[in-house]
């Protein structure tokens, strides 16, 4: 099965995301799942197998449990093709973040007003009624 199809589903990508916190039980895979899609404890069990036949998950025995967690080479699998790709949307959030950074910079040096930037002209000038009429 080729990557794309495994990760095409909902509820694979949504296990791959709890395992991407670490290590969990089948039965806490299967709890989250179930109660999020609404779908049987068998059908979780062969979305666990399609992602472990398919590399993705690694399972270890732990007594009566059984540990799932992600296998990273079919995921940078992934990466790698993705990467032809990623000049669409890098350049972009390039954009975003220099354009982020030029209204944090505008904020804290605003060139209009450089006492403090929500004072106007008007509450300024209150300020310093009240500060005359204190002396």
């Amino acid at each position: 099965m080729h990557a794309f199809d495994v990760l095409g589903d909902p509820v694979r990508r949504r296990i791959l995301e709890l395992l991407a916190d670490g290590e969990q039980a089948a039965g806490t895979i299967s709890e989250v799942v179930r109660a999020e899609f609404g779908i049987s404890a068998p059908a979780v069990s062969q979305h666990l197998r399609v992602l472990r036949e398919s590399g993705f998950v690694t399972v270890r025995p732990d007594g009566t449990r059984r540990l799932y967690a992600v296998e990273a080479a079919p995921l940078q699998e992934v990466d790698i093709w993705l990467g032809r790709f990623r000049q669409f949307w890098s350049q972009r959030l390039d954009a975003l973040a220099t354009e982020l950074a030029r209204g944090k910079r505008q904020r804290r040096e605003p060139r209009d007003n450089p006492g403090n930037p929500g004072e106007t002209p008007e509450r300024r000038q209150a300020a310093e009624s009240d500060s005359e009429e204190s002396t």
